[in-house]
């Protein structure tokens, strides 16, 4: 039996890179970063140095990257700040978006009686931008759109260029979960009109419980947590100075190597398509993820020729053949509903059947992409 990762989505492997690195802040560099000796001292310049280095890939600021726990504590802090600070009264979404904020849109509604309006969807799941803008146009209330970049289980693209331009142009504020494309795809925020951004280390082969936000200057946005004067007063609590410097290792490897390995795991994506369809003609592509121009080259979603009685039994037969997969995302482990996305489009008959995400990385090849579908191919026929 082989082991078979292909659920980067979720999360990656770690680079030993990023590993040696943070084992060596760990032993070496041990102050509390806001003590002001010269052991905190240099553990606040390591925190000062990769918020400098995640600012210059990014294109911005250091001062507009906030250190976070993750993508979700990222995406919290936007949402709640602009209701509670910035006066949005009215959010704009779709019900594809992750949990991380559908969940806090739906709590922002809850108890600030905020208007909450989603966006139609076409039948592969993207956003109208013709209802967006419609929607834009047709309210003076203070408004923010809140799309993500890639969706985390389809892959579909938002052109996040236009919907910021349009967003720029109705005077709303726009936020955008980035943790499926930062350190997959080179972008320049000085050029991309987005106010709020959220992004997870551990997808880009660094560590977990750690990610940033940015923050465009003179947002006005104010702290989730409180207690402290760290992160320049946007996040209170002492930094994890090791998880920040993996994610600063993380994300340099990532986007330094990034046309190499971009290449590599597209060859991957691209060879499972063309594999699936000879080995399970039936076989259906979720959303735009066949398509290498309209989704991201990292995952690919399938809806399988399984009856719904049989379909119960796919994950554990692929995980006892060593095969790592999701049925969505990983947020939803547990879950008896189903994806939520795929809910948000796919029609009644294919809701009846399973549909997996498989998600690649640079670890991966095309020998474990073979085994997989083989693997496949024998549970449906059997």
């Amino acid at each position: 039996m082989k082991n078979v990762y292909l659920d980067s989505a979720a999360t990656t492997q770690m680079r030993d890179e990023v590993i040696d690195r943070m084992i060596t802040v760990m032993q070496e560099v041990y102050g509390n970063p806001s003590s002001t000796h010269s052991f905190g001292r240099s553990a606040k310049s390591l925190i000062e140095q990769a918020r400098k280095t995640v600012a210059c890939y990014l294109k911005v600021k250091a001062s507009e990257i906030v250190f976070t726990s993750g993508g979700t504590e990222a995406d919290n802090l936007a949402l709640n700040s602009a209701i509670r600070d910035l006066g949005v009264r009215r959010i704009i979404t779709s019900k594809i978006e992750h949990h991380a904020v559908l969940y806090t849109v739906e709590q922002l509604q809850d108890c600030f009686d905020v208007e909450v309006v989603y966006l139609e969807l076409d039948s592969l799941g993207n956003i109208k931008t013709a209802h967006l803008e419609e929607l834009l146009k047709i309210s003076d209330k203070k408004t923010l759109v809140s799309l993500m970049h890639v969706n985390n289980e389809i892959g579909n693209k938002l052109d996040i260029k236009k919907v910021g331009s349009l967003c720029k142009e109705h005077g709303a504020l726009f936020h955008s979960d980035c943790v499926q494309s930062v350190g997959h795809y080179d972008l320049d925020f000085s050029e991309i009109p987005v106010d709020f951004t959220a992004v997870s280390a551990h997808k880009f082969h660094g560590p977990k419980g750690v990610g940033f936000a940015f923050i465009r200057k003179n947002s006005g946005l104010k702290p989730l947590i409180f207690g402290g004067e760290q992160e320049r007063g946007h996040r209170a609590g002492t930094e994890g100075v090791h998880n920040i410097v993996g994610l600063e290792e993380a994300l340099k490897l990532s986007l330094d190597n990034l046309e190499e390995e971009k290449t590599h795991i597209t060859g991957l994506k691209t060879h499972f398509i063309e594999k699936i369809k000879t080995e399970i003609p039936e076989v259906k592509f979720n959303g735009n993820c066949a398509d290498l121009d309209k989704s991201t080259y990292t995952l690919i979603n399938v809806c399988l020729p399984v009856p719904a009685d049989k379909a119960l039994m796919l994950l554990f037969q692929l995980d006892l053949k060593g095969i790592a997969c999701s049925k969505g995302s990983a947020c939803q482990s547990g879950s008896d509903k189903g994806s939520h996305v795929l809910n948000a489009f796919l029609d009644e008959e294919d809701l009846k059947k399973p549909s997996v995400r498989f998600s690649f990385s640079r670890y991966n090849t095309k020998d474990e992409i073979d085994y997989v579908i083989n693997t496949l191919k024998e549970f449906i026929s059997s």
